[in-house]
């Protein structure tokens, strides 16, 4: 009896879809804001309104954090209350800050270029130049005709003085370029901004609205190749009788065993990003997952879901690793028919195993047919 061994190596013809994502792009942006600005002063909040007015450029690095150059001026009030008469005077300002920014809603949730409405936050310094004061030099001299000593740090000229600033930001996209955005700032001085002396810093707050302009595309669309599935490698063993004729009246029995074929079969199935849906480009994978189950009706599948660290929290993306799997699973059996006693579903667990290389491809649920 003579044995031989054949191996035979499969390697998957048909190519996968490549997956396509729209990621962020790096790009710069123009701004322009009105509003008003309460200065804080003796008197009830909202009686020292003045206009206030605000440009910006920018260049946001990444989809969470960006920087700008700001210059907000116009107006800024002061008062002082005696024997229940208020008085009050105005000077101009001008103040170029320098921010850092963040994107608070793509910190927290990632990054989607479909999003409408966006949560931000900023902080800066920068100076401020104050000039035109001569209403206070009025009320002063008025005060001292009195007998009265109020402004005690009446400045006339200009002055530059150190300011710090901080704010919020919530913006609604209108196309993908253009954003209508509202603005609240803080702003904090050395005291003798209002000609007062008071002991501690004075503030001025500002509330804006305008537009966002980005001068190129803040997003672009990036391709993620399929990567190459390639079946197992088979080995057939097949045992070849060989027949002796010898000289006896009993006949030969020939016995031929086969060994039994086993086949696996894997498919990726990709996501797009903070995504638990099935894309239409990806759907042909589950369909051969199906298939070759129908096939061979004693496999089973395992089913491992997984999504990129390097996006979001860790809550949310175990969340998504795991529904990212489930999807699949549901495809399978309300689509296809297939019985989920021949399903495994897992997902990545707190290690936060990454399968591939580049984070995009992470964003996948894995099927192992065996």
């Amino acid at each position: 009896m003579t044995s031989s061994l054949i191996l035979s190596s499969l390697f998957a013809a048909a190519q996968n879809k490549d997956a396509k994502e729209t990621v962020f792009n790096p790009h710069w942006y123009i701004q322009g804001q009105f509003g008003v600005q309460e200065t804080l002063g003796e008197t009830c909040f909202g009686k020292l309104i003045a206009p206030n007015g605000q440009l910006a450029v920018g260049y946001n690095f990444s989809s969470k954090f960006g920087a700008r150059l700001a210059v907000n001026a116009w107006q800024s009030k002061g008062a002082l209350e005696l024997d229940n008469v208020v008085n009050k005077w105005k000077w101009n300002y001008v103040a170029p800050t320098i921010d850092i920014t963040a994107d608070l809603t793509n910190i927290i949730g990632g990054y989607n270029p479909k999003r409408i409405v966006a949560v931000g936050v900023f902080a800066g310094v920068g100076a401020n130049f104050a000039f035109s004061n001569d209403e206070a030099a009025r009320v002063k001299t008025a005060l001292l005709n009195r007998g009265i000593d109020a402004l005690r740090l009446y400045w006339s000229g200009t002055k530059t003085r150190f300011v710090g600033q901080m704010g919020a930001t919530l913006d609604f996209k209108i196309s993908s370029r253009v954003s209508l955005g509202i603005e609240l700032q803080a702003n904090v001085l050395p005291d003798a901004y209002n000609s007062k002396k008071a002991g501690n810093a004075d503030w001025y707050f500002n509330a804006l609205a305008g537009v966002k302009i980005a001068l190129g595309k803040s997003s672009k669309t990036k391709v993620v190749p399929a990567p190459t599935v390639i079946h197992d490698t088979v080995y057939v063993d097949r045992v070849v009788e060989k027949v002796v004729e010898k000289r006896i009246e009993v006949p030969v029995e020939v016995k031929t065993e086969a060994a039994e074929v086993k086949e696996t079969l894997r498919r990726d199935v990709f996501f797009t990003i903070a995504k638990t849906v099935v894309t239409k480009a990806e759907m042909g994978k589950v369909e051969e997952v199906a298939n070759f189950m129908k096939k061979h009706p004693s496999a089973n599948v395992v089913i491992t879901g997984y999504a990129d660290k390097g996006t979001g929290n860790k809550a949310i993306n175990l969340r998504l690793a795991k529904n990212r799997a489930a999807a699949v699973v549901d495809v399978l059996v309300n689509k296809y028919g297939i019985s989920k006693s021949r399903i495994i579903a897992k997902s990545m667990d707190e290690s936060m195993e990454q399968p591939y290389n580049d984070p995009i491809q992470n964003r996948v649920a894995i099927c192992v047919v065996e």
